[in-house]
């Protein structure tokens, strides 16, 4: 009798389904998730459609990478579905009619929002035409980026201008982008899973600017995106392409992965000058990277299996050995991948996309006005908590079982009735006959 076949490829219930992969499985549903979406999807042009592309590309692994808009799509169509989905943010792409391009990211699912207008913005086709060597690849977008922040708390007084942001909003600010992504533990998240650094560096207005009351921006972002790129140290550049030789069995950079070493009588001779393999001159890329930019990591499980002793030894003496993990210095450079952005703050609304105002860069209130609107708003929130109340009355009454709506309808009349018929038979004898009396 053939073995029953049991699914393990797809089933959690298998043998292989282990605890360590649902806590994987539940770790990546607390996530924070993204979507990114052009408001008026055929309107915004075809460089901010690219623009929301590299964006997408930008925000993986936690983000919905194939997402289509139609024009038929409102805001209300993605508020919806994010729950199910378990979406945090939105960041919404759009053109004015004035040409400004847009930027609002919101927080679901009650908000805030923030509005930006993307004064500059650079593609990544375009950086990467830019750079003499650009680093592109798959194994960089499976993890989040290391998020970067910097200058996002202003030094000074806290109220030094009525037309500088307060610092209850650059906290918030703060709190909403340090949410994009899910927060990194340097004793558990491993070393090898950083591979991009998304940079936002906020532009601080000078002091003699607020003071004179010069027209000056005073919540500039600008966002930038590189991968980690590294390259072993201390070593001379004849022993790096040796060693990038063993590793691999491809072809480098359209050459051989073993240099030709013909022309030579030694090798000692490619070690000490690289270039006598080649045309004899040395470039100045060559030289050593500055010592700041040097770190020490671990080797890995493949040079720690080759250090392992062959003969026969002791256990604890085996232990030590595959203890005593080999400590490599590598050379820390940063590639850049795009896209660029300088990104303008206008407004922070305390909903999603809508409700109070908290803060304008244009328009400025006084306490007065202020206050009028806090009372105006209340009163809004009121009328809308009535009208809640109201729907889910009436939705409760109409849910209610039809034989309970009849009893309740018909109760009155079959009292009636029967009022009639006791006092009809109030009057008749047990023959049928009415009395004289």
């Amino acid at each position: 009798m053939a073995r029953r076949r049991h699914k393990r490829r797809t089933h959690l219930g298998a043998n292989n389904g282990s605890f360590n992969n649902l806590s994987a499985i539940s770790s990546a549903s607390r996530a924070p998730k993204t979507m990114v979406i052009r408001a008026g999807a055929g309107e915004v042009g075809s460089s901010v459609s690219q623009l929301v592309k590299d964006v997408r590309r930008m925000m993986e692994p936690g983000t919905a990478s194939r997402l289509k808009e139609r024009r038929s799509n409102k805001l209300r169509d993605y508020l919806t579905m994010a729950g199910p989905l378990g979406v945090s943010h939105l960041l919404l792409f759009s053109r004015s009619s004035t040409g400004n391009t847009n930027l609002r990211l919101a927080l679901l699912p009650r908000g805030p929002t923030l509005h930006f207008r993307i004064e500059k913005y650079s593609l990544c086709k375009d950086v990467q035409k830019a750079l003499r060597h650009p680093k592109g690849g798959e194994k960089e977008y499976l993890s989040p980026p290391l998020l970067v922040m910097n200058n996002f708390m202003s030094p000074g007084v806290e109220n030094a201008s009525k037309s500088g942001v307060p610092k209850h909003l650059e906290t918030l600010a703060t709190k909403s982008f340090q949410s994009l992504f899910p927060p990194i533990s340097p004793q558990s998240t491993p070393l090898s899973s950083i591979r991009r650094v998304l940079l936002l560096n906020r532009e601080l207005p000078s002091s003699e600017g607020i003071i004179s009351g010069n027209e000056e921006h005073h919540y500039v972002l600008k966002v930038r995106h590189y991968a980690i790129a590294t390259k072993p140290t201390g070593l001379s550049k004849g022993i790096r392409l040796m060693s990038a030789a063993e590793r691999t069995s491809t072809e480098w950079r359209g050459k051989k992965d073993v240099p030709n070493l013909g022309n030579l009588s030694d090798v000692a001779d490619f070690i000490v000058n690289p270039s006598a393999a080649g045309n004899g001159f040395t470039s100045g890329s060559e030289s050593e990277v500055e010592t700041d930019a040097e770190i020490e990591v671990m080797g890995t499980h493949r040079e720690r299996i080759h250090k392992k002793p062959r003969n026969t030894v002791q256990e604890g003496e085996l232990k030590n050995q595959l203890r005593a993990t080999p400590m490599h210095k590598r050379a820390v450079r940063l590639v850049e991948l795009g896209p660029r952005m300088t990104l303008r703050m206008i407004k922070v609304e305390e909903e999603v996309c809508g409700g109070k105002v908290m803060w304008h860069e244009y328009m400025h209130k006084s306490m007065g006005e202020v206050k009028s609107m806090e009372t105006l708003w209340e009163a809004r929130k009121r009328e809308k908590a009535e009208r809640k109340r109201v729907q889910e009355h009436n939705i409760e009454r109409k849910s209610r079982p039809k034989t309970l709506g009849r009893l309740d309808v018909e109760g009155p009349e079959d009292d009636l009735a029967a009022d009639d018929i006791g006092s009809e038979s109030e009057g008749w004898n047990g023959a049928g006959f009415e009395s004289e009396d």
